[in-house]
């Protein structure tokens, strides 16, 4: 049975949809001003694992990432290029999707946009403040009253006072409470506005979510997803909004992924250890990527450095290689066969691709011992499950020579035959070291020299 770790409840426990073969998931996504980045990349490949493991237990998954696009970074980033904001998000909405899908990813079931959802965010605030929850400041602006919703505190495991001492809270004079937070903002001037109740303004960051995940999955679903970092105040804050608008829970599951380190710092813009995906793209291919991420836990740190990613690469090279010259078969999946009642049992265990990877390596070296069709047929059908190893092995263990195409390496090898033929090996052991220099490793099998990037 399927277990999830709650970080509402702070322990695994069983996963038992609200209706059964149905999953409703929403996750928050990305606010987009800019590329997006290593953190961004690691909760779009997690909650994918996820979706694929869920479908592939047998449930029909509806899967909801919403798009941040307007807020304060936007509107800053926007007026610096001298564009209008539509025209900023509609190009980094662009990237986001190419960078998610040359990660594998696939796409949500819906990916709405917060500019798209401002009216059921003003009904939502107008039923916070008839409820008592909300109240508009003289400011223009609309506060959520923290105080007023006895179960604030409860994702955090904190209480309003620990959350007072332990928070750096703005200090804003027209709050009733330091905690209060923002659920309408009164417009700027030469900011993007819209008409309320409350005078023009915008909605505040917390509040789209709870419209959107509402729209499409309801007053009460099973999964809410998202970085660790948006635990306290953002999830905290949709709890608050959504459960004091309806009277009831919002989320049965609240899942968080792990932090992204670099060199086992904070990754962080201050550090000057921030990665964009596209940056690490231009060194690695995005498969690797996808891999170093999906083979740890979702929730543990990942360390990101130039070994950990070579080490991710030889990893995924070993798989491919123990592919490559075998015939595959599309296979069912037998779960009760022993090294898939193995992997289902790590997926069932909160998503734990740590030992479910562990389990293609034991197929891996199976097929390398026997050259099983049906284990490598295996190995494939339990890799496509993580969206991994669906490429042809032998051009993803060729890829590409940053000196040398592959007519001019074929034709090194060619040239090493006839060498070899003429039994001049010393001509022979050049060329293999010449290619061995750009990164090409050759292998002699009874059929020729096939060769792969090192």
């Amino acid at each position: 049975m399927l277990t999830i770790y709650n970080s509402l409840g702070r322990e695994k426990q069983p996963f038992v949809a609200i209706t059964p073969g149905q999953v409703r998931l929403y996750v928050c996504g990305m606010t987009v001003y800019d590329y997006c980045h290593l953190g961004h990349a690691r909760v779009m490949v997690a909650f994918d694992v996820v979706t694929r493991w869920l479908r592939a237990s047998g449930y029909t998954v509806e899967y909801v990432r919403n798009i941040t696009d307007i807020d304060d970074k936007i509107i800053k980033r926007a007026a610096e290029n001298n564009e209008t904001t539509t025209a900023l998000t509609n190009r980094f909405i662009a990237a986001m999707n190419e960078d998610a899908a040359a990660l594998g990813v696939l796409p949500p079931t819906h990916e709405p946009r917060a500019t798209d959802f401002v009216t059921p965010m003003q009904t939502m605030i107008s039923t916070l403040i008839a409820r008592g929850l909300a109240y508009p400041a003289d400011n223009g602006d609309v506060y959520y009253a923290v105080h007023n919703f006895d179960g604030y505190g409860k994702l955090s495991g904190k209480s309003l006072d620990e959350l007072r001492a332990g928070e750096r809270v703005e200090i804003d004079q027209h709050k009733r409470d330091p905690l209060d937070f923002v659920l309408w903002k009164a417009a700027k001037a030469g900011e993007p506005a819209w008409d309320s109740p409350w005078g023009a303004g915008r909605p505040g960051w917390h509040i789209e979510c709870s419209a959107m995940s509402e729209h499409y999955l309801s007053h009460h679903f099973d999964i809410h997803g998202g970085g660790q970092d948006l635990q306290f105040p953002h999830h905290e804050n949709e709890i608050a909004q959504s459960e004091g608008a309806h009277g009831c829970a919002m989320a049965n599951y609240w899942m968080h992924n792990g932090f992204v380190r670099v060199d086992n710092e904070k990754m962080s813009k201050s550090l000057h250890n921030f990665f964009t995906i596209r940056e690490v793209l231009s060194k690695y291919d995005a498969e690797t990527l996808r891999f170093f991420i999906a083979r740890a836990h979702y929730r543990s740190p990942l360390n990101y450095s130039d070994l950990h990613l070579g080490d991710a690469k030889q990893s995924l090279n070993r798989l491919y290689t123990a592919l490559r010259d075998i015939t595959i078969d599309d296979i069912v999946i037998d779960w009760a066969q022993p090294q898939a009642a193995r992997f289902q049992a790590a997926m069932d265990d909160d998503f734990n691709t740590s030992e479910a990877v562990a389990v293609l390596f034991e197929l891996a070296s199976e097929v390398n011992k026997t050259k099983s069709t049906h284990a490598a047929s295996l190995l494939k059908a339990l890799g496509s499950v993580l969206g991994l190893l669906q490429n042809d092995p032998a051009a993803h263990l060729q890829g590409t020579s940053t000196t040398l195409d592959t007519a001019q390496i074929e034709q090194l090898i060619a040239d090493r035959a006839a060498a070899r033929a003429t039994k001049n090996f010393a001509e022979s052991d050049r060329i293999r070291q010449q290619l061995l220099d750009v990164g090409i490793v050759l292998e002699d099998t009874p059929q020729g020299a096939i060769w792969r990037k090192s």
